[in-house]
């Protein structure tokens, strides 16, 4: 386990074991702090009473440590793995939530025979887990999970949940019998007895109590320039992605100005102008005292390093291949760890759900059998309607960002569609969001969703794949907890998105930064992936699929979803599968690497609109459901 994670820990690794208690604790290390081997893990402290493996940073950890330190404990590293550990001795699991930072460890209590493992309430460190006869298993990776003989079954819907959503929702794996723990969470399995009790420990909650505007900007202000001044917290070299949008360039403005050091900041551009932010770029660096490594991403590199990057991950997913150059970048840079504007869209307004969600209210109300007949048109908005017949989050949520509609999964994966509506009906679970403000609905979606599904999952992975960390200041307690008591009144108000935001910085931001169209940080992702040999050698360019995406008709990352499911390099090896397992990966499509042909015929798609009087007869009649759906159509 501890070799298939090297990759992020390629600095040490140890091994803690207790034979008589049949515990093993591994891990390798990327170091940061403390960068001597008294820093190195599993780490030991009292005597042997707690051993612990820890993933991440936490930036308050010289507070803490002074706060012990006046109770009379005594420090014997510079790290703050070892305060984690005197805190747990003064103060128990409420030591958790007194931990500003980001961070996954195990933790073991020799003494209770108790194994403690504990994620971040910003749920940005990974960890997974496995309950089972055998016992508890854990990893930051599910990679090293799939080691282990009885967890690799496979989760024979993953592919379902790919094309619906783009990448695998918590708690939701490619293996059956693993999950991850939920952030803000802890897990305390007890060894002798086989028992075990999750308990929250922070969550994040809407309450809505600055209604000032002046104190919001003042707040925002302050709150971010501290949190980005701790994340530069280090002992090894850092940096900072500076893609030319508003959050990379205010952190980098303030990462700048707070650090002691020389910042490097990172940055990618292309040679095609529709995608290159160069010229916002240059405007930051115009304004600050940095290094800088402007990194040309060429096409062919995109297409010699394409097979890699889909190896790296631990996760199917649609996204991340940007964060994977950017993360090669820095660690030829000589860098360990980088600051990433990854929270403020999702915490401030920054996508265009924010302005949306009242209408998808709206259009949620209606008819169950009204909704789902959206799968006979050809525009993609009407087809997806189906999907607000999930009630909650989940529907909205796929509405808005869904990928494939279930009519199309159920085809391409030969099921039923009734199987999928099952399948994605059944998890993920979320909470009711009806007493939220629609946009506040909509940033819990965002950061409940989005950003911990794939924008979190996929940086992790693929900056841990060059042994570099993320660090991400938006999402920092103080941060969250300041987000999250603005009134959606003052925290959404404004001319553009993010209007907070740029008030905040306006002195600060370059105009033609915040004044312009909103640009994704991607690449030209069709036009490479259209000529891309690895491409062509999981789908043949003669394919449906294939012709449907060089003709515009499929977005690159639906195809994409499908290059990951026929590459099935994500998929349990030959041989693995328990009896009974479905193998949709090997059975439902067209296939390049031995494993047989399959032939889809699909019925020619006609576009009916089929209506009767009972459709509109307990709604309140034709007239005021044809203005309804139309307005609300019309608007979206």
């Amino acid at each position: 386990m501890c070799q298939l994670l090297k990759h992020g820990g390629p600095d040490n690794e140890g091994i803690y074991a207790n034979e008589a208690h049949h515990v093993v604790l591994g891990h390798r290390r990327l170091s940061l702090i403390d960068l001597s081997a008294s820093g190195n893990q599993p780490m030991s402290y009292a005597a042997g009473r707690l051993e612990i493996s820890y993933n991440g940073e936490i930036y308050n950890f010289k507070e803490l440590k002074s706060e012990l330190q006046r109770q009379g404990v005594q420090f014997r590293t510079h790290s703050d793995t070892e305060v984690i550990l005197a805190a747990f001795e003064v103060w128990g699991t409420k030591s958790f939530e007194r931990l500003r930072g980001m961070f996954a460890f195990a933790l073991w209590d020799n003494k209770e025979h108790k194994l403690y493992l504990v994620r971040d309430p910003g749920g940005i460190k990974p960890l997974y887990y496995s309950i089972t006869k055998e016992g508890i298993a854990f990893a930051s990776e599910v990679r090293a999970l799939r080691s282990l003989p009885w967890l690799q079954e496979e989760n024979d819907a993953w592919q379902v949940y790919l094309m619906a959503y783009g990448h695998l929702p918590e708690p939701i794996t490619v293996l059956k019998k693993v999950q991850p723990l939920q952030k803000g969470h802890f897990l305390c399995f007890d060894v002798p007895t086989g028992r075990h009790q999750i308990k929250a420990f922070r969550e994040y909650s809407f309450t809505e109590t600055i209604r000032d505007r002046k104190e919001a900007i003042h707040l925002l202000r302050n709150s971010l320039a501290d949190s980005v001044k701790s994340h530069l917290i280090s002992d090894a070299p850092i940096g900072a992605f500076l893609s030319g949008g508003i959050d990379s360039s205010v952190v980098s403005l303030l990462a700048a100005g707070s650090s002691d050091a020389t910042l490097h900041t990172l940055s990618l551009y292309f040679e095609e102008d529709e995608f290159s932010e160069k010229k916002y770029q240059d405007l930051v660096l115009e304004k600050i005292n940095c290094n800088n490594d402007q990194y040309l991403l060429k096409e062919s590199e995109f297409h010699a390093y394409l097979p890699q990057i889909i190896s790296s991950m631990d996760q199917p997913s649609c996204d991340g291949i940007n964060t994977w150059f950017i993360s090669k970048s820095a660690r030829d840079n000589g860098l360990k760890a980088v600051l990433s504007g990854i929270g403020g869209d999702e915490l401030l307004g920054g996508y265009p759900s924010f302005s949306r969600m009242r209408k998808v209210n709206m259009l949620e109300a209606l008819p169950r059998h009204l909704l789902q007949s959206g799968k006979y048109t050809g525009l993609t908005k009407l087809r997806r309607l189906g999907y607000l017949s999930i009630p909650g989050a989940t529907g909205k949520y796929l509405f808005l960002r869904g990928q494939f509609i279930p009519y199309e999964i159920a085809r391409h994966l030969n099921i039923s569609e009734e199987e999928v509506w099952q399948i994605l009906n059944d998890q993920p679970d979320y909470k009711d969001l009806s007493a939220l403000s629609a946009p506040n609905q909509a940033s819990w979606m965002e950061t409940n969703m989005f950003m911990q599904n794939q924008l979190l999952r996929d940086g992790d992975v693929m900056s841990m794949a060059h042994g570099i960390e993320i660090r991400v200041p938006f999402l920092d307690n103080r941060v969250m907890e300041l987000t999250h008591s603005i009134s959606s009144e003052v925290k959404y108000a404004g001319a553009h998105p993010k209007q907070l935001l740029i008030d905040a910085f306006k002195d600060v931001l370059p105009e033609p930064i915040w004044n312009r169209p909103k640009m994704g940080f991607g690449f030209p992702f069709k036009k490479w992936l259209a000529k891309d040999e690895f491409i062509q050698s999981v789908i043949s360019p003669d394919s449906p699929e294939y012709m449907d995406f060089t003709s515009g008709s499929m977005h690159w990352s639906k195809f994409l979803s499908l290059v990951l499911i026929k590459n099935n390099q994500l998929s349990v090896p030959a041989g693995m599968q328990s009896a009974g397992t479905k193998d949709r990966s090997r059975s439902s499509f067209p296939s390049s690497n031995g494993y047989g042909e399959t032939k889809q015929v699909s019925a020619p798609e006609k576009n009916i609109l089929f209506l009767t009087l009972r459709t509109f007869s307990g709604t309140g009649g034709i007239e005021k459901v044809s203005k309804l759906v139309g307005k609300a159509l019309h608007e979206l």
